[in-house]
């Protein structure tokens, strides 16, 4: 039986300066996310849309979100193919096109996730459940936009 999983955030504007939205320049896009018993997220827009460059904006957190979804599902998988892994850093790096009829919107992302597993015997699977990560992902599969991925894996036994 499909199951259903229900999220809530709240967003809330905090950068009326006084003049509300009465001109482009005259208020900050300064605004906190916040979702019960968790830390609020400052965010803004990114500086390029007048944003405060000291807070999060929403194309980083969508790239923050893609990595993280594919980290679980990737941890997750090896953890079950007894392939240990002991690091994982991923640079996601993505691409974001604006044009005057759409908007903008993102063209592709680009996941390059270092991840150091025990043994040599382990890299061709921690290689492969690249792929499988990314099918279960619950946000790739949620994108209208190409996410890649460009691992390297590294082995270092464990110590001991």
């Amino acid at each position: 039986m499909p199951r259903e999983h229900h999220y809530e955030v709240a967003v809330s504007w905090t950068g009326n300066t006084g003049a509300g939205t009465s001109g482009y320049r005259d208020y900050e896009r300064s605004h906190d996310v916040a979702s019960a018993g968790l830390p609020v997220i400052e965010g803004s827009a990114d500086p390029a849309f007048v944003g405060d460059p000291s807070r999060w904006n929403p194309e980083q957190l969508l790239l923050a979100a893609l990595s993280q979804c594919h980290m679980l599902s990737y941890l997750a998988l090896c953890s079950l193919g007894r392939v240990v892994v002991v690091e994982y850093v991923d640079s996601a790096r993505g691409v974001m096109h604006e044009s005057a009829r759409t908007g903008g919107r993102f063209t592709e992302v680009v996941l390059a996730p270092v991840v150091t597993v025990t043994s040599e015997s382990m890299v061709g699977e921690a290689t492969d459940l690249h792929h499988r990560a990314h099918e279960t992902c619950f946000i790739a599969n949620s994108v209208n936009f190409p996410v890649r991925h460009a691992p390297t894996i590294r082995v270092r036994p464990p110590r001991g």
